[in-house]
């Protein structure tokens, strides 16, 4: 992911990615977005879902109760070619949002955004067949 995706989602989504900034040992948003550009909207939406879906259930606690039950990202990543969303604090419904993503990240190129499917062995992508054209051609060109 780009570093103005970055910064545009920890900026449209302050609360969730509050842990963006704090040390390695706090959390492992520290490291950022370990996923490709691809699948900016995606986690958009998720996080768009995820904070509609608190606010409401919170809109009449106080201060504090919102930020005891208000969702938290510690990581976002790929992993075996899926979307990885982990969270503190989710309900139900949260998690059923998050395996949602992640049902659909395996159809979305994790480069372009574009239709993709599961490529490789070893390291496991989702990728478009022209992202993983480029991907091996890189692979081959990497001198040890």
């Amino acid at each position: 992911m780009t570093p103005e995706q970055d910064a545009a989602l920890c900026a449209k989504y302050p609360k969730i990615f509050r842990d963006r900034t704090v040390s390695r040992s706090q959390s492992c948003m520290s490291y950022g977005f370990e996923a490709g550009s691809g699948w900016y909207d995606l986690i958009d939406v998720l996080c768009h879902c995820i904070q509609g879906h608190t606010d409401w259930k919170t809109r009449d606690f106080t201060q504090e109760e919102k930020d005891e039950f208000q969702p938290v990202a510690s990581q976002v990543k790929s992993k075996f070619g899926g979307l990885r969303f982990y969270c503190d604090n989710g309900d139900e419904q949260t998690s059923a949002m998050i395996q949602m993503a992640d049902a659909m990240s395996f159809k979305i190129c994790e480069e372009c955004g574009h239709p993709g499917s599961r490529k490789g062995t070893g390291w496991i992508y989702t990728l478009c067949d022209d992202c993983w054209k480029k991907h091996k051609r890189n692979q081959n060109n990497v001198q040890p």
